[in-house]
């Protein structure tokens, strides 16, 4: 099932792109990416969605424009998003970016199965990080409430445990790049695998909010340089 639709996803975004002068509005072009992503982008709303599918309505626009440059550039690896991406420009990605921030945010819960011991840990990690290895505590960035903020940085809350460990594990692999410094690559590869497994069972423990809408911006200066966060 999920093979046929990221083939269909491939094809039908491919002629979108051929197509790309027409007449035919942004929404249009982009409905290939509810393959995978869902209606407008709405994955985590979308019943049996698969968990490396995350929804990216209503994200920071610099970062989804970011994370299609770094699909297309070869900094991330992904056998769908690379050949879908490869041929089309700048301008055109951000575009895509643009349409896909705007829409309304929807965050699912995913309650995990974790201990107190490694919740404990978890929440240690995201709400303070740990200052002697220069691991700095993950609300530092994406907010007290892990809401994320304009223009770049993503919000946390809502996602899933295997989809967040996914990450971080490229990260912490080498898998995984973003534009020099990557700040989340050095964090990354300073965690353990059961400090991700930790950290990530706390943030996906937390309830939703009533607006889970990213900052307008950070709420003081960012602890460490990170490429691609304007």
């Amino acid at each position: 099932m999920a093979i046929h639709r990221t083939i269909t996803a491939l094809l039908l975004l491919a002629a979108g792109a051929a197509s790309a002068a027409d007449e035919s509005g942004i929404a249009e072009r982009v409905k290939p990416c509810a393959a995978c992503h869902g209606e407008a982008g709405h994955s985590s709303a979308e019943a049996g969605a698969e968990t490396y599918y995350p929804s990216i309505a209503g994200k920071p626009a610099g970062y989804l424009h970011q994370q299609l440059l770094n699909f297309r550039d070869g900094r991330r690896h992904n056998a769908i998003m690379q050949p879908m991406l490869s041929t089309l420009s700048d301008a055109y990605l951000r575009e895509m970016a643009d349409y896909f921030a705007a829409q309304p945010l929807s965050v699912a819960t995913h309650a995990p199965s974790a201990s107190a011991e490694r919740l404990a840990l978890g929440r240690q990690l995201v709400e303070h990080g740990d200052a002697a290895r220069d691991i700095p505590a993950c609300s530092a960035c994406h907010g007290a409430e892990l809401k994320g903020a304009q223009p770049s940085i993503p919000g946390l809350r809502g996602l899933g445990t295997d989809y967040l460990s996914a990450q971080l594990g490229a990260w912490r692999t080498g898998v995984r790049k973003a534009a020099a410094p990557d700040c989340m690559g050095r964090i990354a590869q300073r965690l353990s695998l059961d400090e991700i497994a930790a950290a990530t069972a706390w943030i996906a423990s937390l309830p939703p909010l009533p607006d889970a809408r990213p900052a307008d911006r950070p709420g003081a200066d960012l602890p460490m340089r990170c490429g691609g966060v304007q």
